[in-house]
């Protein structure tokens, strides 16, 4: 793992490409969206918890970064400004849905079966556990630990103060294990 300051060869090649899409080279967006697809659809999911809403997320938030890619004045921000507007399309959708619901008065949808049945114990508990969290929370953790963010890039994927990037993951931290201790 590279020290902090160091700039990996991944980080390198993002900002190339963020350039050369700048530029409007197509090949290099398409390589930029082969890169982050999954990641941004990941990052989606953690806030939607569906799959197909997710999808939803992630393909317009794909249209806003590809029309606000030329305003984007820092190459290496690439990362935490996508992140954000997944998390605010993701919060759109949740707030639409949230909305329709209460005014359809609706009885809730069955929650999905786990997809994962391969998958260990322990891995199913602590998705079970992610799963069971605030959106914000789940948000926050999966950037800490999944993308490996700072609590500054963090701050800046989220649109949230660092202090409140700090509070969100003390109080994840502290659901998730009472979670996986209610379910032990």
């Amino acid at each position: 793992m590279p020290r902090r300051g160091e700039r990996t060869r991944r980080a390198v090649l993002d900002e190339y490409l963020v350039v050369r899409s700048q530029l409007g080279d197509s090949e290099a967006f398409g390589r930029l969206v082969r890169r982050w697809h999954r990641r941004l659809l990941g990052h989606a999911f953690r806030f939607t918890g569906e799959r197909e809403a997710a999808e939803d997320v992630t393909q317009e938030s794909w249209m806003a970064i590809m029309k606000g890619l030329r305003s984007l004045h820092d190459p290496a921000r690439f990362r935490p400004w996508a992140l954000r507007i997944v998390a605010n399309k993701a919060r759109d959708r949740i707030r639409r849905e949230s909305t329709r619901r209460r005014t359809s008065r609706r009885a809730p949808a069955e929650p999905a079966p786990a997809e994962a049945t391969a998958a260990s114990d322990a891995v199913r508990r602590v998705q079970a556990g992610l799963a069971g969290l605030d959106p914000d929370q789940r948000a926050v953790l999966s950037c800490f630990y999944l993308e490996e963010m700072s609590v500054r890039e963090i701050a800046d994927a989220l649109s949230v103060p660092v202090g409140t990037v700090k509070s969100r993951l003390f109080y994840a931290r502290e659901a998730l294990r009472q979670r996986l201790e209610d379910t032990s």
